[in-house]
């Protein structure tokens, strides 16, 4: 077999999967979302991928009562270093939901996402492209803190994920933007650096996702305040076209 012949053989091996993969309506990581895309976004995708679990947290009607059904997890070992449950804070009616990768020490000891020095930046970012931190959603894939701020166990976001699977199912969102290289590859199941997560917007279980710095990156380089800015004002300008403004 010849070379051109490998890659044509190659090529149709992944047709035959990507066509399988639609037909059990399964969402295709790391697609771009094409100029024609649609404008209104429901939650089946991620209802479907749920309908895997039978746990309580799953009959949850509204945010407040699933943070009370999970707030008290301990399915890994970060339920027990944890000072508080981080769950997430914002408009629940938010069209625009803003992803860290795990809470910091000043959200482990208050209990809110992006309260330290990168949530300040992050509200000054916000109000920069036009927003409040009260108008979007933020929150987290881990709802605990990882000892010493390191990286998230993929034991560990397995078993927070679905959490945050069932925040974006009751909040709907319209666009979802991930904070940081770790939350964009962790939600697309990838392993890019920052610079080409950025390049594109993905189609996240039907919702536009962005990909971008997280605020404490700027903290330790100010040089990519600019970089940010650029990246949510594309998000916002998506955004808005989206909406009709």
């Amino acid at each position: 077999m010849n070379e051109q012949n490998e890659i044509d053989e190659v090529l149709s091996k992944v047709e035959s999967f990507l066509l399988f993969q639609k037909e059990l309506e399964v969402p295709i990581y790391l697609e771009k979302i094409s100029d024609e895309a649609q404008t209104k976004f429901d939650s089946s995708f991620i209802d479907k991928q749920l309908s895997v679990f039978d746990e309580p947290f799953l009959k949850a009607n509204d945010l407040i009562k699933l943070d009370a059904l999970i707030n008290s997890c301990q399915k890994c070992s970060l339920g027990k270093s944890r000072i508080k449950f981080v769950f997430g804070v914002g408009d629940r009616d938010a069209d625009i939901v803003m992803v860290g990768e795990a809470p910091g020490a000043d959200e482990d000891a208050q209990g809110e996402p992006f309260v330290g020095r990168a949530g300040k930046l992050l509200n000054e970012l916000l109000r920069e492209i036009g927003l409040e931190r009260e108008e979007v959603y933020i929150c987290n894939i881990l709802k605990c803190r990882p000892p010493g701020n390191r990286d998230p166990l993929p034991e560990e976001v397995e078993k927070c994920e679905p959490y945050l699977l069932k925040q974006f199912s009751l909040l709907k969102p319209k666009i979802i933007v991930a904070l940081g290289r770790i939350a964009g590859n962790t939600l697309l199941k990838s392993r890019e650096t920052l610079s080409n997560l950025r390049r594109e917007v993905y189609n996240y279980y039907g919702i536009p996702l962005f990909v971008t710095f997280h605020p404490a990156a700027i903290l330790r380089n100010p040089n990519w305040k600019s970089n940010i800015l650029d990246d949510l004002k594309k998000m916002k300008n998506y955004y808005d076209e989206l909406v009709g403004y």
